[in-house]
């Protein structure tokens, strides 16, 4: 729906491996940020939605995790949401706040995405992105990802899958199969994607990595799986995000003139596309550029969903930023990266600032508020005024489980 909503505070803990600190203590650090940011006190919350996607398997907190984190810092009384949705938790969180704040119900809601992946177990790790595919068709994923690779004349080796590494990246290398296979797009190409959120990362004092590495570094870094090597994947990590959402009403009480506008912000989960139909990501697309009563032309830049380096890639091209098939093309050139045409993943992206899950989606709302305030340093994009976020996360059938769009602008 189109959002009338405003951003008023932003707070994130740097991502990474914090083994040594609580799910409690990463959320209630950005929460303490993103208030004092926003100069609002906790009693004036009038309720929170807590993202959190992997905690009742690395850490053992079921059903009540937003209300136990909220409690230890003298948050109770409000309505807690708490809120799992694969990849996308906090970016459905966030669209869920913007929508009540929007109708009238609310006017000061908090968003917190907070995750703890890093485990001495690493199957229990693996175990999470394992169970964000439907568990009762997995061979049946499987079939079909071996299947799409035959038909483009290669074959898939998934005995690792689940186990060695995350089963999302067999499905991401067959995209990347598919993509090289019907529009040439090469290895250098998605080389590109990682050292260019490189150089953005290492601008970045969350990030996870902060090294630039160059296209040559990622061609010889290690195969996951062809033509995927380890930079071209995001990794694991550790950390929260938290942002204040509020009312028209409340931000002319509070000041505009550090609050960012929601225009329109959407919640989608896929289908199984019939022959011609759109599938879920170009019809969500259409539908926000439409929401928000803008195009592809008036974005400033872009937070994506970099889970893999084609990840990438393909989203340049169904957020209309190129032609399709010409995704390897666009980051190539340089259109991509900052001081270029759209500047995406200025953050460093999944694949350099990390994706600790379920604080992603809240994550890229961060980055994008300080790129529309000015606020955002040496990875500052020049005259910023519209920006896009996209998080999706889960797969079933061919398709993601679901999908966040949101665009925000300055005014």
């Amino acid at each position: 729906m189109k959002q009338k909503a405003y951003v008023a505070g932003v707070g994130m803990t740097p991502f990474g491996n914090a083994m040594d600190k609580t799910l409690n203590e990463l959320a209630c650090a950005s929460i303490k940020d993103a208030l004092k940011d926003a100069g609002i006190a906790k009693e004036e919350l009038n309720a929170a939605y807590m993202g959190n996607a992997a905690g009742a398997v690395i850490t053992g907190q079921v059903c009540v995790p937003g209300q136990v984190a909220l409690r230890s810092m003298g948050i109770s009384k409000i309505p807690v949401v708490n809120v799992e949705n694969a990849c996308a938790t906090s970016a459905t969180a966030f669209q869920q706040a913007c929508t009540m704040v929007t109708l009238g119900v609310y006017d000061v809601v908090l968003v917190c995405g907070y995750e703890k992946l890093y485990h001495e177990d690493k199957n229990k790790t693996f175990s999470v992105f394992t169970g964000s595919i439907d568990v009762t068709q997995t061979d049946a994923i499987t079939t079909r990802l071996k299947a799409r690779n035959e038909a483009i004349g290669q074959s898939l080796d998934m005995s690792g899958a689940g186990s060695s590494r995350s089963i999302f990246i067999d499905i991401y290398a067959t995209w990347a199969r598919e993509h090289m296979h019907q529009y040439g797009t090469t290895r250098e190409q998605l080389a590109a994607v990682s050292a260019k959120n490189s150089v953005h990362g290492s601008l970045n004092p969350k990030s996870q990595f902060r090294n630039v590495i160059t296209v040559d570094d990622v061609l010889a870094a290690r195969e996951i799986v062809s033509p995927l090597t380890l930079p071209m994947c995001a990794p694991i990590g550790d950390g929260a995000a938290a942002v204040i959402v509020v009312s028209e009403k409340y931000a002319n009480k509070i000041g505009k003139q550090r609050c960012i506008r929601v225009n329109a912000s959407s919640l989608n989960s896929g289908w199984d596309a019939a022959e011609g139909e759109l599938p879920m990501v170009s019809s969500a697309v259409a539908e926000l550029y439409e929401q928000a009563g803008m195009g592809a032309e008036d974005i400033s830049c872009v937070e994506l969903h970099d889970a893999s380096a084609i990840s990438e890639i393909k989203y340049y091209e169904y957020l209309g930023l190129c032609e399709s098939g010409a995704g390897g093309e666009f980051v190539a050139s340089g259109a991509s990266s900052l001081g270029g045409r759209v500047p995406v993943n200025t953050s460093g992206g999944l694949m350099r600032k990390g994706h600790p899950i379920g604080a992603t989606g809240a994550a890229q709302i961060v980055e994008l508020v300080m790129q529309l305030r000015g606020e955002a340093g040496p990875r500052q994009v020049s005259g910023a005024r519209v920006a896009l976020a996209e998080n999706g996360g889960g797969y079933i059938g061919t398709d993601a489980a679901a999908l966040v769009l949101s665009i925000l602008s300055k005014e």
